[in-house]
């Protein structure tokens, strides 16, 4: 296929890339930065240096090109404030960028349609020890402060998975561990004794390595049914304490600080949120019909993963 790619020089952007053009897919790399470019073509694929949030330009950069499907892994959680602003940048990328990369995926002639979303979708909060599936209700409103991050993610599957004669999927992730990804980030404040989690070691989420996110994402694009969501997470859910401690032993790091919940809610009301959250999700869906299955099942595999990686890469 011909695949353009929005938010291809991202976390997942740059190793679903690799993957895409091993698995025979030919790339274009929609960039907003000239400079990224280069680091597109190095990895094989063509850059296209336009900003899905600038519609008419963004359809101006696409007008002559053909493409068979179009995947948005766009996000902006570099910019991201811990305390989840209502104009958070990520969420127009959801809702406003998504109707944009929709736009210019019919310009392009693209069939095929495949979204980034989110397994907070289903709600921050306890949800219990049952693993959740994709029938259970999602993008519902909660009346608290993360409403504004839940909106965005039903907007983004709902505009894909309702686009007229357009095969739209959706792909609710774990959150992201390996190169380039939260785990980076949390290793660097906790080199510099800034990072903290609840004290009891927080709630059980599910989590996905990186390069098992974009192997699942290239089994979607192949082999995924129009008008369904997946979730992409591996097979075993895991609390904060466990997986910073691991991360902090890997790497050799202190471990976090240990806050009440309260005081994480002032220092950092999103995070603590998304730490006091138990959220065990199903990956059968994903097994079943795409045919993948994650070849790291854990976070202590994974961990081990990228600190082999590191060091070949040194």
């Amino acid at each position: 296929m011909n695949v353009l790619l929005a938010g291809a020089t991202g976390a997942i952007g740059v190793p679903l890339t690799r993957q895409l053009l091993a698995a025979g897919h030919r790339v274009t790399g929609i960039t907003r930065t000239p400079a990224n470019g280069e680091k597109l073509r190095a990895l094989g694929a063509e850059p296209l240096v336009a900003d899905a949030m600038d519609r008419d330009a963004l359809l101006r950069a696409v007008d002559g090109i053909e493409a068979d499907a179009v995947v948005h892994e766009l996000t902006a959680l570099k910019d991201a404030s811990p305390r989840l602003r209502a104009d958070d940048p990520t969420n127009a990328l959801r809702t406003r960028g998504t109707a944009d990369l929709l736009d210019a995926a019919r310009l392009v002639g693209a069939l095929r349609f495949v979204t980034q979303s989110l397994i907070f979708g289903y709600g921050y909060g306890d949800h219990g020890a049952n693993a959740l599936t994709e029938d259970v209700p999602f993008g519902r409103p909660q009346g608290i402060y993360t409403d504004p991050l839940i909106a965005s993610l039903q907007s983004a599957e709902q505009q894909t998975l309702e686009a007229e004669g357009m095969e739209g999927i959706a792909l609710r992730y774990g959150i992201f561990y390996g190169p380039s990804t939260f785990s980076d980030l949390f290793v660097g404040l906790m080199r510099r004794r800034r990072f903290a989690i609840p004290r009891g070691g927080g709630g059980s989420l599910s989590w996905i390595h990186v390069e098992e996110a974009a192997a699942a994402t290239v089994a979607a694009l192949e082999r995924g049914r129009p008008g369904r969501a997946y979730n992409v997470v591996d097979d075993e859910p895991v609390n904060w304490r466990d997986f910073t401690w691991a991360l902090a032993e890997a790497y050799r790091t202190p471990r976090p600080l240990e806050l009440p919940r309260w005081a994480l809610r002032l220092v950092a009301p999103y995070l603590a949120f998304m730490m006091t959250s138990t959220l065990r999700v199903s990956n059968a869906r994903a097994k079943h019909e795409l045919g993948w299955t994650p070849s790291v099942p854990n976070y202590g595999d994974g961990i081990r993963l990228t600190i082999s990686a590191t060091h070949e890469a040194a």
